[in-house]
């Protein structure tokens, strides 16, 4: 009897123990080209390794940077790769206290698409036509928004003639093969989707309209409440993060393979190959969260009246803390 009551206790203090040494990481991506580390890490299990038995992950998909923030504040996620907009709302709507910044993942990798037959060769072209965007609010829908500014147009919603509808990525190539759209502000791949498959032109690459062709597309946050909870897991996460990074700008053609077979499971259907390498030649895949870029993308989206009355103070927005520390165990410039 009293090995038997040793034998139980054993297994009482034992068992949970190791139970509760697992915490569950839910993940955020979309199945775009611009989230290519979230993708291939997926597909070749590179954070499953780098976490170990400590955590298991749980992945979770999203359209648009919006929702997946919407999903951070409901507490369903506790990181996500997602765009500067979005972000910087988030950490706006919730006064600085749900979100931070803590690596950047793509720069690059969007583009204004036009119809062939839309008739539009010049800005002003644009009056009395229907441009889309993945979402209202989201990064490319903010610098559609302030592109028509600059060139002097106005969107209906402020009195103009310009109509912007958010419509999804794959929801955009239906529109624009059924002529009900005139063009779109897109993240890749669905920018050279449109131009591949639904005929259409690149009108502008944003590339265009930043210092050193430099903007930011997508970077890694965190909800500040697992950051805190959850030191080392995020550094395990930074740390796959940099080095899966490294090891995509440095075997592009396997990269590109590896990811364009993740996209055909999750959205059913594989890039062509010009698209994959017109998507591909647009971007950069980057750990730096390009801190100017963001703070121009902020001021542009105040500009457009998402940010409320007066300019927020994003001071508080990054923490690249753990970031840093792993740059500078692999010898590399920690980021400013």
């Amino acid at each position: 009897m009293k090995f038997r009551a040793l034998t139980f206790l054993f297994l009482v203090l034992a068992v949970p123990s190791a139970v509760h040494a697992q915490t569950t990481i839910r993940v955020g991506a979309f199945p775009n080209i611009t989230h290519a580390q979230p993708m291939i890490g997926k597909a070749n299990g590179w954070f499953e390794k780098a976490m170990g038995q400590n955590a298991k992950i749980e992945w979770r998909s999203f359209n648009a940077g919006p929702s997946a923030i919407e999903a951070l504040f409901a507490d369903a996620i506790d990181m996500t790769y997602v765009g500067p907009n979005p972000a910087i709302n988030g950490y706006v709507r919730s006064n600085g206290e749900a979100l931070r910044i803590i690596a950047g993942a793509t720069s690059g990798g969007a583009a204004l698409v036009v119809r062939g037959d839309s008739g539009i060769n010049k800005p002003e072209d644009f009056h009395g036509k229907r441009i889309a965007s993945p979402q209202m609010g989201n990064t490319q829908d903010v610098a559609l928004r302030a592109w028509l500014k600059s060139q002097g147009l106005k969107t209906r919603d402020k009195g103009g003639d310009v109509e912007v509808m958010p419509v999804a990525n794959p929801d955009q190539l239906t529109l624009f093969l059924k002529k009900e759209i005139d063009a779109a502000w897109a993240p890749e791949p669905w920018a050279s989707r449109l131009v591949h498959d639904a005929g259409g032109k690149i009108f502008l690459d944003e590339r265009s309209l930043w210092p050193n062709g430099q903007f930011l597309t997508t970077e890694l946050i965190v909800s500040t409440k697992f950051l805190q909870s959850h030191p080392d897991l995020v550094k395990k996460w930074l740390q796959a993060h940099v080095d899966l990074t490294v090891w995509i700008n440095s075997h592009v053609a396997e990269a590109k393979h590896v990811l364009n077979q993740q996209i055909q499971k999750e959205t059913s259907k594989a890039l062509a190959t010009p698209v994959l390498d017109d998507s591909f030649a647009r971007l950069q895949v980057s750990y730096d969260p390009l801190r100017g870029p963001l703070l121009r993308a902020a001021q542009l989206a105040y500009d457009a009246g998402f940010l409320g009355r007066q300019m927020p103070d994003l001071s508080r927005i990054y923490d690249l803390t753990l970031l840093n520390q792993v740059l500078t165990a692999e010898g590399k410039k920690p980021i400013q």
